[in-house]
């Protein structure tokens, strides 16, 4: 019997090439669109469950009142292990920061995806040891794990293990083992793994257990048997803040800490310190949701489509009728119909996923694989169309099976109407998508326009900058001698940290008035005397240090949220002490506030130390002149820091990085936003073959007592027109709740004015229009003759 009905659902697909080619790609687009979307969905919800203790591994965060950090202290894992039976095994991880400086035989690298970690890390993590002792690897003291494409870039096709990498040109490490290369959806992402021990020599934290600086990322095991609730977590937080008392007497400052599961990092709010290419779990529902809407028109659509054919399958229906079909097998006749135009949909749509996966990776910035030996994958590619084609299929199998055999013989279709109702709502709810779609799409490009051309407080364009490393750093005074000879490289400053990745911070920050129990984190970059001139940063108050004033290298420059803070104004603060550190000092001037920071985050209060010690050259190149200044920088890296390669980037190239992850999710919502309002054309395409159908005669009559073909279409186009009208009514306060949910993740956005919903609105009646049009002229322009004759 199943055979029949899917040799009849053959038949009818073959004997109408343009139904089926519109309904086969119509659920072909919107099932493609739906399984890249799931796929991107499914990696950003894997992150970090490849590892056998992925449930049991948190991560130790802690909180100083506003400012919210992933980093821990060098000794609190190993005093929390041993007063804590529920804690199995700690690990310690510390970012080799900035660089390290490899060398192999003539190969000479500097690499800034480098750990050091404890022994423990191999327990703890599953990350896979293809060469080395996994219980051994990290014991010696002058040992280095490698990824095997590190391997191959040190080593080529040799055996890496036992052979020697010279660090930072003054000490040899041995390959002790060789682990596969970490996986896209692993928070941690490194190429070598170096022993804490060989840090802990020249590292104070290390040496004396220090609890009271957070430099580290520490980890611990959990016991299986422990119940990760939320009552029980906060139980054994309070633990640790009670511990941690314990061991920092005298200290007014207090850290809360919190355990933060090592699966939920990548899609928990980013805290300071995180890894880059951190997710956001607002926009892995919003993508879920828009995977669930495409699918959704894609049936509508499919259910347009069929109902707008029943008229030339409504003879079909009362002769299967009236030869003894029992409309129960006229209903699984349908859906049979409807699931097999469904499997050939997925056909295509799985070819669609693999020529455009390799596009749509590079759109999102992933490594999505699909892998065509994974059972569980095809059982739910198959469970989606099956269920695709049930729905899709449901209505209009409903609706066919139950035409009455006697009038459809008599050629009385229309008396039979189907579901008007349920039909034209399932229009306002592919527009009412459509809709939301398109001023999702408005705002979210207007958005990141909005980001890009803000000014952050200071000139970003033709800023480039070289870290200062290897023999650099006691070369300062030379390097500021080289710089200012030079006309292309004159205009520079010489800044501790970047502004698009200020990692310092502290609470050791006092003044007059200051509250003793505040727990304040005030970030702290450190400039020289051509800070504000290079950056062209705006002073609101006072003046930028000066070589004039040697006072100045103890003391402060400070932004207007810093003032904010203080309680003072930039017209009182000039002069005011401060002291950081320890570190007396004044205040010698005030600049305008600047984002250091994504737009997400307010602007936060910020000090600027005189800088005594380095760590970036930021040059401003003159207009055409960028190449000669990286090359006049070249060479004084060559000259001062022979045994370092040089390295260069620009600014503005790194705040454009900042907002990435916005930039992809704009691209990857245009994308599916465009096929969704595509796939919804179809099925307004369908409605309106439907309705040109359905009143054949009417138009034949029409046209004879003198209807202008502008007169029909009005006639076939005016019902449309008030379904999309109460799409509009619904969608627009949809879409403004929305896309307001959106906006307030940004600390500094666009405002959306009612112009973004009118234009919107707008398109949706033209692109509605447009669609209908076809049909509307080609039933008016049909000779009434004809018309009347089918009837």
């Amino acid at each position: 019997m199943l055979k029949t009905y899917f040799k009849l659902a053959y038949r009818n697909i073959i004997k109408d090439k343009a139904y089926s080619i519109l309904n086969i790609t119509g659920l072909a687009i919107g099932l493609a669109s739906s399984i890249l979307i799931l796929l991107w969905v499914q990696n950003e919800l894997s992150y970090d469950k490849f590892h056998k203790n992925a449930g049991q591994i948190y991560r130790i965060n802690n909180d100083f009142g506003d400012s919210k950090t992933a980093a821990s202290s060098a000794g609190m894992p190993a005093g929390l292990k041993a007063e804590m039976p529920v804690i199995k095994n700690t690990v310690r991880l510390q970012p080799a920061f900035p660089s390290v400086l490899l060398e192999s035989g003539n190969k000479k690298f500097q690499e800034e995806r480098a750990f050091y970690a404890d022994p423990s890390f191999m327990d703890v993590f599953s990350f896979p040891l293809v060469k080395g002792d996994r219980a051994t690897a990290l014991k010696q003291v002058d040992g280095v794990l490698i990824t095997q494409e590190m391997a191959t870039k040190y080593f080529g096709k040799e055996d890496p293990i036992g052979k020697v990498i010279r660090k930072d040109n003054k000490e040899n490490m041995v390959v002790t083992g060789v682990l596969a290369n970490i996986p896209a959806n692993s928070d941690l992402q490194f190429d070598f793994i170096l022993p804490m021990a060989s840090l802990a020599r020249t590292n104070d934290d290390l040496k004396n257990s220090v609890w009271t600086n957070f430099n580290f990322y520490d980890y611990v095991l959990l016991d299986k048997n422990f119940d990760p609730s939320a009552p029980n977590l906060l139980k054994l937080e309070k633990q640790i803040d009670q511990i941690s008392l314990k061991h920092t007497p005298g200290i007014e400052v207090k850290a809360s800490f919190l355990l933060q599961a090592l699966t939920k990092i990548h899609l928990a709010p980013e805290r300071l310190g995180d890894s880059p290419g951190h997710g956001n779990a607002q926009y892995v529902s919003i993508f879920f949701i828009i995977a669930i809407l495409i699918l959704i028109v894609a049936c509508i659509n499919f259910m347009n489509l069929a109902t707008a054919r029943s008229a030339r399958r409504a003879k079909e229906i009362g002769l299967r009728k009236v030869a003894g079909a029992i409309r129960g097998q006229l209903i699984i006749q349908f859906l049979s119909e409807s699931v097999f135009i469904s499997f050939l949909s997925l056909l295509l749509a799985f070819g669609i996923v693999i020529l455009f996966l390799p596009v749509f990776n590079e759109l999102a910035n992933r490594k999505l694989v699909i892998d065509v030996s994974d059972a569980k994958l095809w059982l739910s590619l198959l469970g989606i169309a099956l269920l695709t084609g049930l729905i899709s299929g449901s209505y209009p199998a409903l609706f066919l099976s139950g035409f009455n055999p006697v009038k459809v013989l008599k050629g009385n279709v229309k008396s039979m109407g189907g579901n008007l109702l349920f039909r034209n709502a399932l229009v306002v709810i592919q527009f009412m998508v459509s809709i939301v779609l398109l001023v999702g799409t408005m705002v979210i490009y207007n958005q990141l326009k909005f980001i890009r051309d803000r000014n952050p407080g200071f000139e970003k364009a033709n800023l480039l900058y070289m870290p200062m490393t290897g023999d650099i750093w006691g070369k300062q005074q030379a390097l500021k001698n080289e710089l200012k000879g030079n006309p292309l490289t004159s205009d520079f400053s010489l800044i501790t940290d970047l502004p698009t990745n200020l990692g310092g911070w502290t609470v050791s920050v006092d003044w007059a008035g200051k509250d003793p129990h505040s727990q304040l984190a005030v970030p702290v970059m450190a400039v020289d005397e051509d800070f504000t001139h290079a950056f062209r940063m705006k002073l609101v108050a006072g003046r930028s240090f000066s070589r004039a004033f040697k006072a100045d290298s103890n003391n402060y420059m400070v932004n207007e949220k810093m003032l904010s803070v203080m309680g003072l104004k930039a017209s009182t603060a000039i002069g005011k002490s401060l002291t950081l550190w320890g570190n007396k000092g004044t205040i010698v001037g005030v600049v305008k506030d600047f984002n250091f920071k994504p737009v997400q985050q307010a602007i936060e209060p910020l000090v600027m130390p005189f800088n005594k010690i380095g760590g970036f050259v930021m040059v401003r190149t003159l207009p055409g002149k960028t190449k000669a200044t990286i090359q006049a920088l070249s060479t004084i890296s060559q000259e001062l820091n022979p045994a370092y390669p040089f390295k260069f980037d620009f600014l503005d190239q790194d705040l454009a990085n900042l907002y990435k992850g916005e930039q992809q999710m704009g691209n990857i919502f245009n994308l599916f936003a465009a096929l969704g309002i595509f796939i919804s054309c179809l099925g307004l395409y369908g409605l309106s073959a439907f309705m040109a159908e359905q009143r054949t005669k009417e138009i034949g009559v029409r046209k004879v007592l003198g209807a202008s073909v502008f007169n029909l279409v009005y006639l076939l186009s005016s019902g449309i027109t008030r379904l999309i009208v109460i799409a509009i009514v619904i969608a627009v306060p949809l879409s403004w709740y929305a896309v307001n949910s959106w906006l307030a993740g940004f600390a500094y956005h666009i405002y959306v004015s009612w112009l973004v919903f009118f234009m919107a609105s707008l398109a949706a009646l033209s692109i509605a229009w447009l669609t209908v049009s076809y049909e509307s002229i080609k039933a008016a322009i049909v000779n009434p003759i004809k018309s009347l004759r089918t009837e």
